[in-house]
Formats: structure tokens, sequence, C-alpha cells
């Protein structure tokens, strides 16, 4: 049975920390839009307070979080327990997206370890958490991070990644704008 909370307590400050995989998962408003559901690593994620988080998001193949959360905020985030104790830990909330040229970059960017592939920060206020056995989640073994986005970012260079993002970063699947698409105006 799921428990309910409604600020984010010293055990799920201290699960999350120990994880090294997040899911986040947005929707855009209209019907036929494309729920997006993506899995997120490389210590990238923070509880700044006892209601609000925040994760460092790397250039992708898609920009999805950042248009749904201009569209309407909505955000949920998701934490496995892979090891021996089972438990599933989600934090719901409304998003924004904090990209380099926001006036709110100075004052969350400290809070990660940037790279020359960070696009921006996604920072949420979250009203709901809710915890849940994990029974039937499979028990994994962590081999560490892969290197491979950081291998693919340092031969595009500064000025590759910046031509990536104006290709595939700029506007989601559904043609909703992210805000990399709405800084650029």
């Amino acid at each position: 049975m799921g428990k309910f909370f409604t600020s984010i307590q010293t055990a799920h400050r201290e699960f999350i920390e120990k994880q090294h995989l997040f899911f986040v998962s947005t929707a855009p408003l209209t019907s036929d839009g494309h729920i997006n559901l993506s899995p997120k690593g490389l210590d990238s994620f923070r509880v700044l307070s006892d209601n609000k988080v925040g994760y460092m998001d790397l250039i992708g193949s898609g920009n999805e979080t950042s248009a749904h959360l201009i569209a309407n905020g909505r955000i949920t985030f998701m934490f496995c327990s892979f090891d021996k104790n089972p438990l599933i830990l989600r934090l719901y909330g409304k998003g924004s997206v904090i990209v380099p040229s926001s006036e709110e970059w100075p004052t969350y960017a400290p809070h990660f370890s940037l790279y020359p592939s960070t696009r921006q920060l996604i920072v949420a206020e979250i009203d709901l958490i809710q915890t849940s056995c994990g029974f039937g989640i499979p028990q994994f073994d962590y081999k560490g991070e892969r290197t491979v986005h950081f291998e693919w970012a340092e031969k595009k260079g500064e000025d590759g990644l910046a031509e990536y993002i104006q290709k595939n970063n700029l506007v989601s699947l559904d043609g909703l704008p992210t805000a990399l698409g709405l800084s650029e105006e």
C-alpha cells in the first residue's frame, strides 16, 4: 500500500541520494500528444529543499521535458531501488526550465556539476510524494556510469553541440517550443 507525504522527508532524501538512476515523466495537454518518460543518471539530481528538487539536463536526442513544462508544468520523478531493500518513490509537482541565459541560472547552477553539454536545469516544486513497495522490481548490480555521452560531446565540440541543439532540441515531437527554442527568439 502506498504512503503519501506533502514534503520530502529525511528518509526520502537519503534514498534519493543513493540512487544511480531516476525517471522523469511529462506530457502535453493535448490528448494526441506524446507522453515522455526518460531515464536519467550521472549524479545529476538534487534535493534543494523539502519541496524543491532539480536536475542537470544534458543535451540529448530530444527535449520533450522542456516543451511539456512550458506548456503545463506537470512533472513526475520516479526512483526505484534495485538493491536488496525494495522501494519506489515518486515526486509529483510543477516544474520549470532554467537555461543558461535565465535570471535563475546563477541561483541553481552552483548545485550541480556542469559540463560543456549541460543544456538546461529542470527545477520542480513538489506537492506530493508517494512511496510504494517495489516488491516486483528485480535486483540489479550497479557497475558504473557510462562515458559515451561525454566522449560524443567532446568530439562535437562547442560549435557542434550548438548546431546539434539547433537541429534537435528547439521543438518537441509534437511541435511544441522548448525553453531553448524560446530563448533563441
